[in-house]
């Protein structure tokens, strides 16, 4: 069974059509990224898939049970990390984590859910300190950890590396993969090509609410003929503007 199914989704903003049908699973033990420019629809399927939104039509479902009748059930499973979101300056690394684990647990699995955050924002000594004297990267680090200490079923990361640079991007990327085990799956969206292209075990190409190709990115670039995911995703766009088909076949 898959972990996370979803099945003809679409969702309307007043007149403003946000996502037009459409239909993507992820298997445990995966990576899956959904890829496209800013508006594409990427961000309010996360929201969907995180009970944050609801939708106007189809089926989420994640580990059999359904966001719409079971959203309660659906926020237990998972943790959704949105592209902003912040931290409490004034607090120390640790004091950090320990705030977030309380929400979860009590006593010594707290403490253990802590260590965890520890060990996978792998700041070093710097945990110790406040947040405020820390970088960009350390503070993305440490909302990652927030995140996947819990060990939710599937972990949901919106823009996981934006604003940084190289070296703390491929750190972010390196916590992601290293965070996934045979039952559990990480949904993320990215609009940079290479990272997925590198970190994601499949991906859905997504534009203007359709996903216009789906699958490993090396069989999407094989497919078309085609080097990069940047190069598929152009002539994708290209040929939907001017009215030919883009369907996959």
């Amino acid at each position: 069974m898959a972990l996370l199914q979803v099945e003809n989704l679409k969702k309307n903003y007043q007149k403003k059509i946000a996502l037009q049908g459409i239909d993507f699973k992820i298997e445990p033990g995966e990576i899956f990224g959904l890829i496209g420019p800013n508006g594409a629809g990427k961000t309010t399927t996360l929201r969907i898939v995180s009970t944050l939104l609801g939708y106007d039509a189809g089926i989420v479902k994640l580990d059999g049970f359904c966001a719409r009748e079971n959203p309660d059930k659906i926020r237990e499973l998972i943790s959704y990390l949105p592209e902003d979101a912040g931290v409490y300056k004034n607090l120390k690394g640790t004091e950090y984590l320990q705030f977030i684990a309380g929400f979860f647990e009590r006593g010594q699995k707290k403490e253990e859910m802590v260590a965890r955050g520890q060990k996978i924002a792998d700041l070093g000594d710097a945990v110790k300190e406040k947040v405020s004297s820390y970088s960009k990267g350390m503070i993305r680090r440490l909302v990652i950890a927030r995140s996947l200490m819990v060990e939710p079923k599937l972990a949901i990361l919106d823009e996981p590396t934006s604003g940084l640079d190289v070296i703390n991007s491929r750190e972010v990327r390196k916590i992601i993969i290293d965070s996934v085990g045979e039952e559990n799956g990480i949904l993320l969206s990215s609009h940079n090509m290479f990272e997925v292209d590198s970190l994601c075990d499949r991906i859905a190409l997504v534009y203007k609410g359709k996903i216009i190709a789906t699958g490993t990115p090396d069989e999407i670039k094989s497919k078309w003929g085609m080097s990069s995911l940047e190069e598929v995703f152009v002539h994708l766009v290209e040929n939907s503007e001017n009215k030919t088909d883009f369907k996959e076949s």
